[in-house]
C-alpha cells in the first residue's frame, strides 16, 4: 500500500517516461514498416521484438508500490539496447537505420538512466520519507518545464528533418554527376554541370521561365480585377441572387478540374485562344476565382461599416470609400490572395498541358515534365530545373511574410 509520501510524489522522470515511451514504441512501428517493405526479414523480426520489449518497459514502470517493477523495466530497458545494435548491424545502415537506431537506443538508455538513480529507487521501494517527498515535488517544478522543452524540440527537429530531407535529395541528385536518381546525400563528388545545362542561353529553361511568369503575373492581376470588386458586393450590398451565388462558387470547387477540361479546349479553340498565354491566363482567372472571391469577402466582412459611412458623410461617393478607405485597410488580405493566384497559376500543369502543344509556348511544370521521358530520364536535369523553379516561391513567401501571417489571421476573426 502506498504511502502519503508517494500519494502525493511522483518523480517527473517516471511522467515523463510514460509519455516517451508510448511516442517511441508507435514510432518504432511505423519506422518497422520500412523493413516490411524492403523484405528484410531479419531486421524486421529485431525491430518488433525490440519495440515489444519497449512496450513491456512502459507497462511496468514503477509505480511507488511494487519494487519488482523497477528491476524488470531495468532488464528490459538493457535487452532493447542490445537488440537495438544487433538491429543496426544487421540493417543497411542507410540514415533511416540510422534514425530507426536512435530511437530504439535513446528511449532505452534514458529508462536505464533514470531508473537506476537513487531517486527513482527510493520512490519505487517506498522508502522515501515527508521530507523527500517535499524536496521531490519542488525538484519536479524544476524538471517539468525543462523536459517539456526538450520534448518540444524533439518533435520540432522531426519535423523538420521530414521537410529538408527530400530537399536535401533532390539537391544531391542535382549536383551528383550523371543522372542517377538514388542519390547517397554525399558532399564529396557534387558538380554544377546539371546546373549549368539548364541555365545555358540557348536553353529552353529561359523560355519556359518567361512564359510562366508571363501566364502567373497576368493571372494574378487580372485576378485581383475581378475578384477584389466581387468580393466587395458580396460583403457589402444585398442583391438578387446574392446568396445563390456565393453557393455556387462553393459548389464549382467541389468538382475536380479535369472535369472542365474538354469545355475549356473546345473554348479555347473555337476563340483561337490555343497556343496562347491569353489563353491560360483566362482560364486560370476564372478557375482561381471562386476562392479568391471568397478569402477577400471573409476580410472585408471584418472591416467596420462605420469608416465607410463617416467617409460618405465626410462627401466620398461609394467608389472613393473602396478606393481610399476599404482597399488601403485591405492590403494584407490583397497580397495572400495575389500570392495565392500566383502560385496556383505558377505550378499548374493540366491545362498547360492541354492548350499548349508547342515547346516555345511551354511552362515550367510542363518543360520540366518533358525532361522525363518513356525513352531517357534526365534526372540530374530535372532535379536542377525543380530547385531553379522553387527559387521564386521562396522569394515570394519571405517578402509577403509578413502580409501572409496578417491576411490569413484578420480574416478569421470577426469584430
Amino acid at each position: 500500500m502506498k504511502s502519503l509520501s508517494q500519494e502525493w510524489y511522483t518523480p517527473q522522470e517516471i511522467v515523463t517516461l510514460r509519455l516517451w515511451l508510448a511516442i517511441a514504441v508507435v514510432v518504432n512501428l511505423l519506422l518497422s514498416t520500412i523493413e516490411w517493405i524492403r523484405d528484410d526479414h531479419l531486421a524486421l523480426q529485431l525491430s518488433l521484438i525490440a519495440t515489444f520489449a519497449l512496450g513491456v518497459v512502459w507497462l511496468v514502470l514503477p509505480d511507488g508500490e511494487h519494487a519488482w517493477k523497477r528491476d524488470v523495466a531495468l532488464g528490459k530497458s538493457g535487452l532493447v539496447l542490445v537488440i537495438g545494435i544487433l538491429h543496426f548491424s544487421a540493417s543497411r545502415q542507410m540514415w533511416i537505420d540510422i534514425w530507426s537506431f536512435i530511437w530504439l537506443i535513446v528511449p532505452a538508455a534514458l529508462c536505464l538512466l533514470w531508473l537506476s538513480s537513487p531517486v527513482i529507487s527510493a520512490w519505487s521501494k517506498g522508502t522515501i520519507t515527508t521530507q523527500y517527498a517535499e524536496w521531490g515535488l519542488s525538484r519536479n517544478k524544476v524538471m517539468r518545464p525543462k523536459l517539456g522543452v526538450i520534448g518540444s524540440h524533439i518533435i520540432l527537429i522531426h519535423a523538420v528533418t521530414i521537410v529538408l530531407v527530400p530537399v536535401f535529395w533532390i539537391l544531391d541528385v542535382a549536383m551528383s554527376p550523371g543522372n542517377i536518381l538514388g542519390g547517397d546525400l554525399g558532399v564529396s563528388d557534387w558538380t554544377g554541370e546539371h546546373f549549368s545545362k539548364i541555365l545555358e542561353r540557348d536553353s529552353s529553361f529561359w523560355i519556359w521561365m518567361r512564359n510562366s511568369l508571363v501566364v502567373s503575373l497576368g493571372t494574378t492581376m487580372m485576378g485581383l480585377l475581378l475578384a477584389v470588386p466581387a468580393a466587395y458586393a458580396f460583403s457589402r450590398f444585398k442583391f438578387s441572387g446574392r446568396q445563390a451565388s456565393m453557393f455556387a462558387f462553393l459548389l464549382v470547387q467541389m468538382f475536380p478540374g479535369i472535369i472542365i477540361l474538354v469545355p475549356y479546349f473546345m473554348v479555347m479553340k473555337s476563340l483561337g485562344l490555343l497556343n496562347s498565354s491569353l489563353g491560360l491566363i483566362l482560364a486560370y482567372s476564372v478557375t482561381a476565382l471562386p476562392l479568391c472571391v471568397w478569402m477577400l469577402k471573409g476580410f472585408f466582412d471584418t472591416v467596420p461599416r462605420e469608416l465607410e459611412e463617416a467617409a460618405l458623410l465626410d462627401g466620398c461617393n461609394q467608389f472613393q470609400v473602396f478606393w481610399k478607405i476599404i482597399l488601403p485597410l485591405s492590403l494584407p488580405a490583397v497580397a495572400v490572395t495575389a500570392l495565392f493566384s500566383f502560385l496556383a497559376a505558377w505550378n499548374e500543369y493540366l491545362l498547360a498541358l492541354t492548350f499548349n502543344t508547342s515547346n516555345d509556348m511551354y511552362t515550367l511544370p510542363v518543360g520540366l515534365a518533358s525532361l522525363i521521358s518513356s525513352t531517357g530520364a534526365a534526372w540530374g536535369d530535372f532535379a536542377a530545373a525543380s530547385l531553379l523553379v522553387s527559387i521564386p516561391v521562396v522569394i515570394l513567401f519571405i517578402v509577403f511574410q509578413k502580409f501572409l501571417i496578417q491576411g490569413l489571421s484578420a480574416g478569421s476573426v470577426k469584430g
